[in-house]
């Protein structure tokens, strides 16, 4: 007996769609992927409301899945809502509404639940072995650490200090000048504190990152070394090596904003955001000493995904 799912990730700066199909033996056959620069957080992220603007671009995306989701006879919707809406003073209203207009009932995580839902969706994607690993979800609004490994989790905790946050604290120049760089690795530095005491305890080795971030550097570095077969399939997982990482990082920080767009593989929805971003990586990776980056093209809806067909009701 074949199911239909669909998961809707509503991230501050991106709103996903997969619509899958799964058999009786739990393989997955994908009907629609998609993901939309809704930037829900834009111009209200830092006053703790969504913008008018945003709200209306978030509902009419909204309103596109219903019409995707009905066209495809789904009989399982789960929607999560994640740090923007949590935070946000008129978040339950925006709920109402979602609802009201699209029939779809979101819900609203918490940060720990976020964290515990990108564990499984990373793990799915075999991004991790018996060595104990970091992984980091750098979205919109938060930023995700879990220590783990491939059976359990250590410590996870979710960051209210994702891009677009970063962006408005720290972005005030382009290219980005060398003391507002100072400036967000002495924020992340004291913001992190509970994270770097976690590492001395566990110690993880590898950082694994999951989302949008991490699968652009991916796609510039494939790009880069004239492989576009990952563009057009995203494996679950893959590696970037140290080297690769700075090579791109280095560009990143000296181009502005024009210069970084015309890179092959670049987003435009993360032409900006991909500056803060690539800083906190390299903060974590010079931080904490790890020694490789792999990266998961899995991440919140793949874990929404496992437990539902784990039979968990969310």
């Amino acid at each position: 007996m074949k199911k239909r799912l669909a998961l809707i990730d509503m991230g501050t700066n991106t709103f996903h769609l997969l619509i899958t199909e799964v058999d009786e033996k739990g393989k997955r056959h994908d009907l629609v992927k998609t993901k939309l620069p809704v930037r829900l957080g834009q111009g209200g992220i830092s006053n703790g409301a969504i913008a008018p603007e945003a709200y209306e671009r978030a509902t009419k995306t909204l309103k596109a899945f219903r019409a995707q989701i009905d066209e495809y006879t789904v009989e399982t919707v789960r929607a999560m809502a994640t740090s923007m809406v949590r935070n946000a003073t008129n978040g339950e209203e925006f709920i109402k509404d979602v609802f009201k207009q699209t029939d779809i009932q979101v819900e609203v995580i918490s940060g720990a639940r976020e964290a515990e839902l990108i564990y499984y969706g990373v793990r799915a994607a075999d991004a991790l072995d018996e060595k104990t690993a970091m992984i980091m979800d750098i979205g919109g609004g938060s930023v995700e650490f879990i220590i783990c490994n491939q059976q359990e989790i250590f410590w996870k905790q979710s960051f209210e200090i994702g891009a677009q946050r970063l962006m408005d604290q720290f972005f005030q120049q382009d290219p980005i000048p060398a003391e507002s760089i100072t400036a967000e690795k002495a924020y992340l530095q004291e913001t992190l504190q509970p994270l770097s005491a976690a590492v001395a305890e566990y110690k993880p080795t590898a950082l694994v990152g999951a989302s949008g971030t991490f699968d652009t550097l991916c796609d510039i570095n494939a790009l880069r070394k004239g492989d576009p077969s990952r563009v057009q399939a995203t494996p679950p997982a893959s590696t970037l090596t140290l080297e690769d990482f700075y090579h791109i990082h280095q560009q990143l920080l000296s181009k502005n904003h024009d210069d970084r767009l015309a890179i092959p593989g670049m987003l435009e929805m993360r032409v900006d955001m991909i500056v803060l971003a690539s800083i906190a990586v390299d903060f974590v990776l010079q931080q904490y000493q790890l020694q490789e980056i792999r990266v998961s093209a899995y991440a919140l809806k793949e874990g929404v995904l496992q437990q539902v067909l784990e039979g968990e009701r969310l």
